[in-house]
């Protein structure tokens, strides 16, 4: 992988994680394009993208610095020791600590018994990405049409936590988007979008951790040397575009709605699709 290559793909990677459009797709469109993709080892590409996501793990810690000190510390002052609370009198922060908690439980099991269909070539097939991103989008369409946009961080519940939790678990399915299967589960239990968008971030940070620092561990055995530069060249740039990437999201779905997501989406699958038969 050259230099070029490896920039373009980190500002892929960066610029669709946190937009509901999937950042496994564009990476794997663009992967199939500039023949990255070796589909006799398809776990080297999922070792890949899983790495930098780190990046992107990087770019939210950051964006969300004061909720990452203050959530874990106000959970541990509420819960721990004498001072403990009842979880009804306990503030946001500690109250979304244990929200954060209880979402990842599912993306931790699920993902780990499904580790090896995920490594595997299904996860880079196109016309599964094609028809995930155009599904998906008809599901995101739904909420929109029905969503109450009632709810903020306050109003959530361990319901809602576990819920958009599975529907993390969905972007497990290439070409679903996880900031799109979460924001959508948000939108469907009443959130207002910003809410969403803001709890599918704060989600995405122990699974894109736990992804990233296993892929990472596994790539050691088969990543050679030479590699190495062009990876933290793309993760570097998966850092940088990732921060730009949620201050836009979440600044834009505060007026606005997700519909240019889904029609992007539903181009982009029918696009792919006509590439795939028109051969």
């Amino acid at each position: 992988m050259n230099l070029l290559v490896a920039i373009v793909l980190g500002l892929i990677q960066g610029l669709t994680e946190f937009i509901p459009i999937s950042s496994t797709a564009h990476l794997t469109i663009f992967g199939e394009l500039f023949g990255t993709i070796d589909h006799s080892h398809p776990e080297q590409w999922t070792a890949f993208i899983a790495i930098i996501q780190l990046g992107t793990l990087f770019s939210v810690l950051w964006y969300f610095r004061r909720e990452i000190y203050e959530i874990p510390t106000a959970f541990l002052r509420e819960n721990l020791g004498k001072n403990r609370l009842a979880f009804s009198r306990q503030s946001l922060n500690s109250r979304l600590g244990w929200f954060v908690i209880i979402g990842s439980l599912p993306i931790m099991t699920i993902g780990l018994a499904l580790k090896k269909i995920i490594e595997g070539d299904f996860t880079k097939s196109l016309t599964v990405i094609a028809i995930s991103l155009i599904v998906l989008a008809l599901i995101l369409l739904l909420a929109e049409k029905i969503a109450k946009l009632r709810k903020s961080e306050k109003d959530l519940t361990f319901w809602d936590a576990l819920v958009v939790g599975l529907a993390q678990c969905v972007a497990l399915i290439p070409g679903s988007s996880r900031s799109g299967t979460t924001i959508t589960a948000g939108l469907f239990l009443g959130m207002n979008r910003s809410t969403a968008a803001r709890f599918s971030f704060l989600l995405s940070i122990p699974a894109i951790f736990a992804s990233g620092v296993l892929q990472f561990y596994q790539a050691l055995s088969f990543v050679s040397a030479g590699e190495w530069f062009s990876i933290l060249v793309a993760t570097l740039v998966s850092a940088i575009s990732g921060y730009f990437a949620i201050d836009f999201l979440i600044k834009y779905l505060k007026k606005h709605s997700t519909y240019i997501f889904i029609f992007y989406r539903i181009i982009i699958g029918i696009a792919i699709l006509i590439f795939i038969y028109a051969k």
